[in-house]
């Protein structure tokens, strides 16, 4: 499979990219800094603009389906605005290049923790994540909208931590997983697993889906 991968080099977009070049797919990463990016015989770096549509439609024409993990970085102080912009600009770049398969890589903050209750509405909810979290939930109600993609958004669990690739996990939908009386949690590695597991088999179009241990 051809993939293109918008934010290859961050937490979440790394990870995908080494489980996605570990599993023999081709993968174009396009990216701010392509210096960044390890070398590898299936990997083609690209030095792109995730605010630039018609960049995007550029990079990402040709492939078989594109990662949405950009994230204008958790230390931006405009970083809902900002995620908002980029999710536009990639939704409508995807569209341009004429492919229906999106994935987008969401947060945990919409998730529901009781009817008509998301997890950003708590009062326990960090509040120097609100805002990366805000645009998030944006994203995806953005993403409800669009009758032209084959989309899926990935929402992690409410603890996303640096961790072994183990390969099991349990997969949920709206509803914020739980681990006995706790958050469940997850290794980037296996939430990786989970985006590609969803891109070879796709069980969730037009739908938001969660995983966690």
């Amino acid at each position: 499979m051809k993939i293109a991968l918008i934010g290859a080099t961050g937490f979440v977009g790394s990870a995908v990219l080494s489980e996605a070049l570990q599993r023999g797919h081709q993968v174009t990463a396009i990216v701010r800094h392509p210096e960044k990016l390890p070398r590898h015989t299936s990997l083609t770096a690209v030095k792109g603009d995730a605010y630039d549509a018609a960049a995007i439609a550029q990079a990402v024409t040709g492939h078989d389906a594109v990662v949405h993990a950009f994230n204008p970085g958790w230390g931006e102080a405009r970083i809902r605005e900002l995620f908002i912009e980029g999710t536009r600009a990639i939704f409508a770049g995807v569209k341009q290049a004429g492919i229906k398969r999106l994935l987008v890589v969401g947060g945990a903050g919409s998730l529901y923790v009781a009817p008509n209750l998301q997890l950003i509405d708590t009062p326990d909810f960090p509040a120097e994540y609100k805002e990366g979290a805000e645009g998030a939930r944006q994203a995806l109600n953005l993403i409800r909208e669009e009758q032209g993609l084959d989309w899926s958004f990935v929402s992690p669990p409410a603890l996303l931590e640096p961790g072994k690739r183990s390969g099991r996990f349990r997969i949920g939908g709206d509803q914020l997983l739980m681990s006995g009386e706790h958050p469940a949690r997850i290794s980037v590695a296996d939430l990786a697993v989970a985006i590609v597991d969803e891109l070879e088999q796709p069980r969730h179009i037009r739908q938001r889906f969660t995983v966690g241990y």
